[in-house]
């Protein structure tokens, strides 16, 4: 694995607020994060983490509760994350693109008993859309970013909370807790959308956040002091595990961004000489055909990994003669493998990194078989498989669908078509599950389908992604009317905006009669794959 850069750190052995208290202490005088005008050092970082922990056991916070912080990158996301995690508590990211009904199932899901907001932020009301008369375990909303909406508590309020007479006894429980936080304990729960029409809570253990990523950061060559930009949204594996968490551990400067504009982010590169730069392949494309990329100063790239959508050879080339990339990573993962179940090495070809996913990391096995689950030969399509320590141990409180996606031996079914090459290089070419990705973003056709069936003129609807040059997938609905007439085109995707996150909103929608059905009154979709194809052209 090679060597931390933390002396006396074990990456195989460590929980992320043991990995908190020691990144913040070894790293004390670099730059730790940069937000607009506000800058922390790592000390200055540990020091708000410090007093935002001791203001959660000021407010009763026990150790395994559950917190929800539901905001953009931004430097109060980090502070009160970790703040979580200082405090023994379990973090419950949830997705800026929710809706008030979304973000209420997860808070209710996860029994969550403090959530964090950014009232404000594009103009979204958070803590005002949520029926808190239906949250019975949520004890209080604190405000990030603002004054304080009515029934909300101001950040530098619940700061205060930790500080005072009590501040040492507090900090005392603080590194009691801390001590106490083993590696194989659950620190996050991540919903991701479900197949079954609703989010399901992944567990994730934060030790194994550590132990697999920190090869990865290796790989990225990531340093002490590396500016590494951050667009992919922190509530996601790609913005936490391998942001925040990766950022940590190599005392890197984390750079959060809340909105990704390509010219922005090109401007930030330039005044950041921005070193290392994560995301999805439709964020460098947006790079790469901004008309006026020529004109910023980008020569300080040198690192980035990319994935969760297929890759032109082309486009990995251009990465590295147009955007300057030294290296260049594709990675595979899932919620339920802590974010990461393979990479590519640096030095792979530009072959491999644009028509694989990579390897699996030590401590991580990966098998592709056929429907009895044996093995498939080399070069032959089946389903994924992965088993090592940074699977989930479960989703929270569903026993059954763990035993459907975990088998007892271990393995993680991943629902995922991969090739896999004599190497141990996989390819993923297709899905078993019924998802597309939008722009990074899992969307799963059962929950829009639950949500789209709720207007009152829609009698059926049967959804599925088709391939889009700019998001990579975006969804096609096909509706069936209800008796009392056919909606608007329009006016049913207005209707979606205001009831689903942006990225689930049916890009084309077709009214039809009829949906085609198996014997058992499935829809059979690969019929639509086929008839979209042929209105869309």
């Amino acid at each position: 694995m090679g060597t931390s850069t933390i002396p006396g750190f074990d990456p195989d052995h460590a929980s992320i607020p043991q990995l908190i208290r020691a990144s913040t202490t070894h790293f004390a005088d670099r730059n730790a994060i940069r937000d607009g005008d506000v800058t922390l050092t790592y000390q200055e970082l540990g020091e708000r983490v410090d007093q935002a922990a001791r203001s959660f056991i000021a407010s009763g916070i026990q150790a395994g509760d559950t917190v929800a912080v539901w905001a953009p990158n931004c430097w109060q996301w980090v502070v009160a994350g970790l703040a979580v995690s200082r405090a023994g508590g379990v973090l419950v990211p949830i997705n800026t693109r929710f809706k008030g009904n979304e973000a209420a199932y997860v808070l209710n899901a996860a029994s969550v008993q403090m959530l964090f907001v950014a009232d404000g932020f594009l103009d979204t009301d958070y803590s005002g859309s949520l029926a808190t008369e239906h949250l019975p375990m949520l004890q209080a909303i604190v405000d990030l970013t603002s004054g304080g909406a009515p029934g909300t508590i101001n950040f530098a309020d619940f700061l205060a909370r930790g500080d005072g007479p009590e501040s040492a006894d507090y900090q005392a429980e603080v590194e009691r807790r801390t001590d106490a936080f083993a590696p194989t304990d659950v620190g996050s729960i991540m919903f991701t959308s479900g197949t079954t029409g609703h989010p399901k809570g992944v567990q994730i253990v934060g030790g194994a956040i550590i132990r697999v990523f920190h090869p990865y950061g290796q790989g990225l060559g990531v340093q002490p002091g590396d500016p590494y930009l951050l667009v992919n949204p922190y509530f996601h594996a790609f913005g936490y595990n391998s942001g925040i968490i990766v950022c940590l551990m190599f005392g890197a400067l984390n750079l959060p961004v809340a909105i990704y504009d390509p010219a922005q982010v090109l401007a930030t590169i330039q005044r950041e000489r921005v070193a290392v730069f994560p995301g999805p392949p439709a964020l460098f494309q947006g790079l790469l055909n901004h008309p006026e990329l020529d004109q910023f100063d980008i020569s300080s790239l040198r690192s980035c990994v990319t994935g969760a959508a297929s890759i032109p050879v082309e486009m990995i080339i251009e990465m590295r003669d147009r955007l300057g990339f030294d290296t260049i990573m594709t990675a595979y993962g899932m919620t339920e493998t802590s974010g990461l179940a393979a990479y590519t090495r640096p030095g792979d070809s530009p072959e491999t990194i644009a028509t694989t996913s990579g390897c699996a990391p030590a401590g991580v096995e990966l098998r592709v078989v056929d429907p009895t689950g044996a093995d498939v030969e080399t070069g032959t399509e089946g389903e994924l498989w992965v088993r090592g320590f940074q699977v989930t141990p479960g989703y929270l409180d569903a026993p059954e669908q763990t035993a459907e996606a975990i088998d007892a031996d271990g393995w993680l079914h991943t629902g995922d078509i991969a090739v896999m090459d004599e190497h141990g290089y996989i390819d993923i070419t297709d899905r078993m599950k019924d998802m597309f990705i939008m722009g990074g973003f899992n969307a799963y056709p059962a929950e829009i389908e639950r949500v789209l069936v709720e207007h009152p003129l829609v009698g059926l609807a049967a959804v599925i992604g088709v391939p889009d040059e700019r998001m990579g997938e975006v969804g096609a609905a096909f509706i069936v009317p209800s008796p009392q007439g056919a909606p608007d085109v329009e006016e049913l995707i207005a209707w979606c905006r205001e009831c689903m996150a942006n990225y689930k909103v049916p890009r084309h929608v077709f009214i039809v009669d009829e949906l085609p059905l198996t014997a058992s009154n499935k829809v059979r979709k690969p019929e639509l794959r086929v008839l979209v194809a042929d209105l869309l052209g």
